[in-house]
């Protein structure tokens, strides 16, 4: 399973090239906050608990002729998203550590800075 880090989405959504970013937190959270031009399907709380059918059921809104992001809070539940768009033979990668790698990427936080930092020291 494939994932995509906050500067990669970044410069694919500068580029023209923009991937379909699919928001999997609650709504209440999505409004809070959110990747802008992302899509709202909040299938997080169905997915931690193993039920996939609500997110099977609204991949009709999901376009399969580009890359799909899959967004939650750090990342964990996304990959589940990913994981069944992949079954369903869509072109799906994960935010690296969500919208929480993407609010310290954003912000140039010193902990995503840090984190980045080691992620790219280990294997």
């Amino acid at each position: 399973m494939s994932k995509i880090s906050p500067p990669e989405l970044d410069a694919r959504r500068s580029s023209g090239n923009a991937p379909y970013v699919l928001d999997i937190r609650p709504a209440e959270s999505y409004r809070r906050e959110h990747i802008e031009e992302s899509h709202n399907v909040p299938v997080y709380d169905d997915l931690r608990r193993g039920d996939e059918s609500e997110l099977r059921r609204s991949l009709e809104e999901v376009p399969d002729d580009g890359t799909v992001v899959t967004v939650c809070k750090a990342g964990i539940v996304a990959r589940k998203a990913t994981s069944v768009l992949e079954e369903e033979g869509y072109d799906a990668v994960t935010l690296a550590g969500g919208m929480r790698g993407w609010n310290g990427y954003r912000k140039g936080s010193i902990g995503y800075r840090l984190r980045t930092a080691v992620g790219r020291l280990l294997p």
